[in-house]
């Protein structure tokens, strides 16, 4: 049996498991951290690694099976672009349409996102699927250092921004000093 979605092949195997293609667009708001393929199977965090944004609408396309769930997507997405960042940091949402609103839902780790988007059909507005990072809060998939290293970011942010504030304050300060320099003479 085979069945066209969105311009891709569903397979029915003769086991009765479905393999095909789903879509997943990139909704990362921090950089991820990529190996360069020569240093795949070493260290995690070695030098050959770079950090950068995604651009806004990055779409993947991964081969996947019925027997697939959300935990092995994400792994094999992360894996296909030889990203570094630990898996535990992203979740797979769906986004439905209906009726002129637009719901997304985080699916949990042992669903089978093949199974979702052939139960939904071929139309796209009816179910895609987003990776993004987890909600703010669930600082358990961070290592330690990336933690301190939010720290020393947030804390160098906090310093900068106080600057400007005091330099703001100051000229005001300054040019109601000035102002009152002529209206008002201590004495």
């Amino acid at each position: 049996m085979t069945i066209l979605i969105y311009t891709f092949l569903l397979l029915q195997n003769t086991n009765g498991i479905y393999t095909g293609f789903i879509k997943v667009q990139m909704e990362l708001c921090r950089p991820i951290t990529v190996q360069s393929s020569q240093s795949q199977g070493r260290c995690a965090h070695s030098n050959n690694e770079t950090a950068f944004y995604l651009p806004d609408g990055c779409v993947n396309t991964l081969h996947i099976s019925s027997t697939n769930t959300v935990r092995e997507v994400i792994e094999a997405l992360l894996k296909k672009f030889f990203v570094a960042d630990n898996p535990a940091k992203f979740a797979l949402y769906k986004r439905c349409h209906k009726e002129d609103q637009v719901y997304t839902c985080k699916l949990s780790d042992r669903e089978h996102p093949l199974y979702l988007r052939l139960v939904a059909g071929p139309r796209t507005e009816m179910l895609s699927f987003v990776l993004r990072e987890h909600e703010t809060g669930e600082w358990e998939a961070f290592s330690i250092p990336e933690l301190q290293n939010f720290l020393r970011i947030l804390d160098k942010e906090e310093n900068e921004q106080l600057q400007i504030l005091k330099k703001r304050y100051a000229a005001y300060r300054d040019k109601l000093e000035e102002a009152l320099g002529g209206v008002w003479k201590p004495g």
